[in-house]
């Protein structure tokens, strides 16, 4: 798999998680203490989350890390 696909994997399942709870970007941005601008790179598949993100998304989702990865 390319880091691109890697990106854009990551991002789709971020926004829909995102979206399945009715948050806003920036609800969740609050909510998991990064930026609006942070999410929306990641939703967007222009910046890989880093494993630190990745942990404080998924415990806020309340899901296993390894989802993101699905």
């Amino acid at each position: 798999m390319g880091i691109q696909k890697l990106k854009n994997q990551i991002g789709r399942k971020v926004k829909a998680l995102r979206l399945e709870r009715n948050l806003s970007q920036e609800k969740l941005a609050e909510c998991v203490n990064m930026s609006r601008e942070h999410i929306s790179c990641i939703e967007r598949g222009k910046n890989l989350a880093n494993t630190e993100t990745l942990y404080h998304l998924a415990k806020f989702f309340e899901i296993d890390i390894k989802t993101f990865f699905d």
